[in-house]
């Protein structure tokens, strides 16, 4: 499990234990009730760790626990952290105008984000409802996004916020697409010339800073990749890399020397 998974789900059980079980916070004060929120702002944030019993929990940090690691990896996690909360409070945002005396609570509209990351990124990764029905992942959100949207509309599913589950898809999309025009790999392209035919001395320079890249501190999901972008050099030369394999190339090289 990656480190803001982990924080996140701790986090979200240790809220449940004291609210839900030993009763010492106040979740009346906490859930997000939208016509509220001028006088308790701070409900925005604190809604996504209140959860309406076990069920509800476990389900939320399920998803979070199997969608979540891999998306870490991927985007960092700092990157990933902000995916969460802009998910859960584009969630939030999102019910104003449906349910706005509605109290809301619970960690979905967060979760919803990161799910859709992992649509967004794998596609085409099966998971299995209930252990059997397989769906790919593109296809879970949309049947997802269609149920959530019939719901919100009176379609079945009574007491549960649809709203805030498309606002977490809605506020995951948006960050994504932020911060893939900001990511390393899109800055590089940007600053990035043609990639010469033959290798030249900057290409040995940057193959001797890429070879000191301490990869017993990557994640393994970085880790396969950097092995596999290494052979490729050692088998084609750094000619033969793409755009992306030279700005994941620098991302953690240039990580190095600042460490």
């Amino acid at each position: 499990m990656t480190p803001w998974v982990r924080r996140l789900i701790i986090a979200n059980l240790a809220v449940f234990f004291a609210t839900d079980v030993l009763h010492i916070l106040p979740m009346f004060n906490l859930r997000l009730v939208p016509i509220l929120f001028p006088r308790q702002p701070w409900t925005l944030v604190t809604y996504m760790f209140l959860h309406a019993g076990w069920m509800h929990l476990l389900f939320n940090m399920l998803g979070l626990y199997f969608f979540g690691p891999r998306l870490e990896a991927r985007l960092g996690g700092r990157q990933f952290l902000m995916l969460y909360f802009v998910s859960g409070i584009f969630g939030g945002l999102l019910t104003f105008p449906f349910t706005p005396r509605v109290a809301i609570v619970g960690a979905s509209g967060a979760v919803f984000g990161v799910l859709l990351g992992f649509a967004r990124y794998w596609p085409r990764e099966r998971i299995y409802i209930w252990g059997i029905l397989p769906v790919e992942a593109r296809g879970l959100v949309v049947v997802i996004a269609i149920l959530s949207l019939a719901g919100g509309f009176g379609v079945g599913g009574q007491g549960i916020a649809h709203f805030a589950h498309l606002g977490g898809f809605l506020g995951g999309f948006l960050f994504l697409k932020w911060w893939e025009h900001r990511s390393p790999a899109a800055l590089f392209r940007a600053k990035a010339a043609p990639v010469p035919k033959r290798s030249s001395g900057n290409d040995a320079a940057s193959l001797a800073r890429w070879n000191e890249i301490r990869r017993d501190e990557l994640h393994p999901v970085n880790r396969e990749e950097l092995d596999r972008i290494l052979d490729k050099v050692g088998e084609t030369g750094v000619a033969s890399l793409t755009l992306e394999e030279r700005a994941f190339l620098e991302r953690f090289s240039r990580r190095a020397c600042s460490d």
